[in-house]
């Protein structure tokens, strides 16, 4: 009896001290938490950690999610807990500088109208097609206003990244100064063959609308001070004052695009032909260890598009290339979202394998490739004749790539050059290498049309949203360049999946035959009323049939409604089954076997 009454005293203490620690954990270490997910989705990235430290001014975040409206929509439930978990996490890493407000906006209510007003996307789902709302607004001290009009699941690996960038804009609400570095006429000009006025070109458009841009002509000794994002767009002729400006620029941590083509074929005068290949010239990247073989073009057997040759017919030309998604990263923030990108006459990258560099692809080639030096391209005249004159070796180049870690500077060696503030390297290089330029020509991306007197360009290609995705990237701090892909959060039963097939292989050929007989019933239904429209009466034994088969129409719909509750129902009790195991009993089973092992443990000790 004492026995006994020992045993049971010590399994109340023990759960005594299960809910102590419990309450403890709760009053003392509420903010204390560790991320035991295999893709560490609870956790801020270092990038994240630097941006909030930064904060000077508060910021406000309004979460907005339809808790009342979404019931039954377990998925998205369960994604949105998973955004205001991040999110509460912002704000406690903030220390007081960000300020989280959780607002559910039911259907005509001030909550609704409040996210209407910032702009938030509403979807009709649900059983009252009530719309649904998931987004998040935030405000900083100068009412700016920044959202994420709907927390779409399936871009669940940029989360972190798509509200860190929120935050940083609203915290440097400043536009990104952006410096262009070329000698094209992007503003527009005289086309040299027909005499006529050249519109501005599009994605430069694009970049004055969104950014503060100022173009630097080739001739220029200096860069603009502040400047945050560098392009060089085709560059040639760089003087050697611009040029040591550009280095410097880099070794100091600044960030550059660099558009460079073995042959640029959208300058007008090139596209006579005769006069060889029209490269860009940027010696700074070989001797950082970056190589772009400018002298030879990439032909794609695979991705080659369609043109008009000179008799009318449709040619396939290699060396325009349509890439589409697979050849484009879906891991990178700024190419994650596009579907096709269009260039002509790429060079391969590459980067010395003994230097401290890592590339990052962001384009590549398909497998189906060759090579053609870029003079003899540039002569060709008849595209059909680059498919008669190469061998397809199986390959995969690279087409553009980030490019970051250390390098020397390109005057390292040269003392006579070097200022007084002169720095020889950096270890954090920010570069992104497109091996063409073409792909910004407007005629690879976008087609012009009047529409009433005015000229509206439609985009028939991403090249534009690949452009300003990258500048507003590498507008951002060096946190938001740095913040990583997050993982998935969802970890679904492997084995609710496998008992699912099995479940519906059970009811689905039930459900077939009740679809089957629906479908005569009705069919049969039909005939009979298309025969009474015709003869405006029935005898009654016809209209008895046709009470009969509205009767067996009525049992058949409630039964098929009763199969495909009974399927879901059968899955909802597996994975139930599955999480009781797993949540309760395997723990209450770990507590009565320790319980187990410190009796034996203690008999041991008597005996002992």
């Amino acid at each position: 009896m004492q026995k006994s009454l020992s045993n049971a005293l010590f399994f109340i203490l023990l759960v005594a001290l299960f809910f102590a620690a419990v309450l403890v954990n709760n009053l003392l270490f509420k903010g204390v938490n560790l991320d035991l997910t295999e893709n560490r989705v609870y956790s801020l990235s270092a990038g994240t950690e630097s941006i909030l430290t930064d904060l000077e001014e508060p910021i406000n975040l309004y979460f907005f999610f339809s808790d009342s409206s979404s019931k039954g929509m377990t998925s998205l439930r369960n994604y949105a807990e998973q955004v205001e978990t991040i999110l509460r996490k912002y704000e406690a890493r903030a220390q007081g500088k960000i300020n989280l407000e959780v607002i559910d906006p039911e259907p005509f209510s001030e909550a609704e109208d409040r996210a209407s007003t910032f702009g938030l996307t509403g979807v009709s789902a649900g059983a009252a097609n009530d719309a649904i709302y998931f987004g998040l607004a935030g405000t900083n001290a100068l009412d700016d206003t920044k959202v994420i009009g709907f927390f779409d699941p399936s871009k669940e690996s940029f989360l972190e990244y798509d509200i860190s960038k929120l935050i940083y804009q609203l915290s440097n609400p400043a536009p990104v100064k952006v410096s262009v570095v070329t000698a094209l006429p992007l503003e527009g000009g005289q086309n040299p063959l027909t005499g006529q006025p050249e519109p501005a070109n599009v994605a430069y458009t694009q970049l004055t609308q969104l950014f503060d841009v100022q173009l630097v002509d080739v001739s220029a000794d200096k860069l603009p001070e502040e400047t945050q994002v560098l392009i060089l767009w085709h560059p040639q002729g760089l003087g050697q004052d611009l040029l040591y400006a550009v280095d410097q620029y880099l070794m100091a941590g600044g960030k550059a695009l660099a558009f460079v083509d073995p042959h640029y074929e959208s300058d007008q005068m090139a596209m006579l032909g005769g006069a060889g290949a029209n490269a860009s010239s940027l010696p700074l990247l070989s001797s950082y260890g970056i190589q772009v073989n400018l002298d030879k073009v990439v032909l794609d057997a695979q991705l080659g598009l369609e043109i008009r040759g000179q008799q009318g017919n449709v040619i396939r030309h290699l060396g325009y290339l349509g890439l589409g998604e697979a050849q484009i990263n879906d891991k990178d923030i700024t190419t994650a979202d596009l579907d096709s990108i269009n260039g002509a006459s790429f060079a391969d990258i590459t980067v010395d394998k003994q230097s401290g560099l890592r590339m990052v692809p962001l384009l590549s080639s398909s497998v189906n490739t060759a090579t053609i030096d870029s003079e003899e391209y540039a002569l060709q005249r008849d595209p059909q004749s680059l498919s008669n004159n190469i061998e397809i070796q199986e390959q995969k180049h690279t087409l553009a790539a980030r490019v970051v870690g250390s390098v020397k500077s390109h005057f390292a060696q040269d003392e006579e050059v070097q200022g007084a503030d002169f720095k020889e390297s950096t270890d954090s290089l920010n570069l992104a290498v497109f091996a063409d330029a073409d792909i910004l020509s407007d005629r690879f991306w976008v087609q012009q049309s009047n529409f009433f007197g005015q000229m509206v360009f439609n985009p028939f290609a991403n090249n534009g949203d690949l452009l300003t995705n990258l500048v507003e990237n590498y507008g951002g701090s060096e946190g938001l360049i740095g913040i990583r892909s997050r993982g998935t959060f969802a970890r679904p039963f492997i084995k609710v999946q496998e008992l699912s097939v099995i479940a519906e292989e059970k009811f689905r050929e039930q459900e077939q035959l009740l679809q089957q007989r629906l479908q005569e019933t009705e069919a049969q239904l039909a005939q009979l009323q298309s025969q009474q429209t015709e003869s405006l009466t029935l005898t009654p034994e016809q209209q008895a049939t046709i009470n009969n088969f509205v009767e067996q129409r009525v049992e058949i719909r409630k039964a098929l409604r009763d199969v495909q509750f009974q399927l879901d129902k059968d899955i909802d009790s597996l994975g139930n089954i599955l999480a009781i195991i797993n949540i309760v009993v395997a723990p209450v089973s770990l507590v009565l076997l320790l319980f187990v092992i410190a009796r034996l443990s203690r008999r041991k000790a008597r005996l002992g």
